[in-house]
């Protein structure tokens, strides 16, 4: 089984990881793989600072995303690879899902409720529309 956990750095994302890490059972065995979607920065404030620095911004971004994502892997004794993409998370998330053949994605909700998630859309929403992929969302 193939797993794609969704982490943003909060504690949201940190809730999804740590439902798949308390069920030994049914994911000791599966390939995880952690996800991180950094926002692209401004057209405009990316020319003016250089590919460079925006590149250590999005490795910045991920080690912070990706920190406490670590530590709850060691102490668990679990293995993931992780992935880092620039773009919106929604769709990335969706085209990773697809691309590599995952069995399964694992997000965390923000709990905003239905009323806002219309308003504003939520990522998770994007993903259900964008993919075929089974999708676990954890509240």
């Amino acid at each position: 089984m193939k797993v794609l956990v969704a982490m943003d750095g909060s504690a949201h994302g940190l809730r999804a990881l740590d439902y798949v890490l308390s069920k030994p059972q049914m994911f000791a065995a599966a390939e995880l793989v952690l996800m991180h979607v950094a926002l692209p920065l401004p057209p405009r404030a990316a020319a003016a600072v250089g590919a460079e620095v925006v590149a250590a911004q999005h490795a910045h971004e991920h080690e912070e995303a990706m920190r406490a994502a670590r530590q709850r892997l060691a102490d668990s004794g679990l293995r993931a690879r992780e992935v880092l993409e620039v773009g919106m998370p929604g769709p990335a998330l969706a085209a990773e899902a697809e691309r590599g053949g995952y069995d399964l994605v694992v997000m965390g909700s923000h709990g905003h409720g239905a009323a806002l998630g219309l308003l504003l859309g939520s990522t998770v929403s994007k993903v259900l529309a964008a993919s075929r992929v089974p999708l676990l969302v954890v509240r």
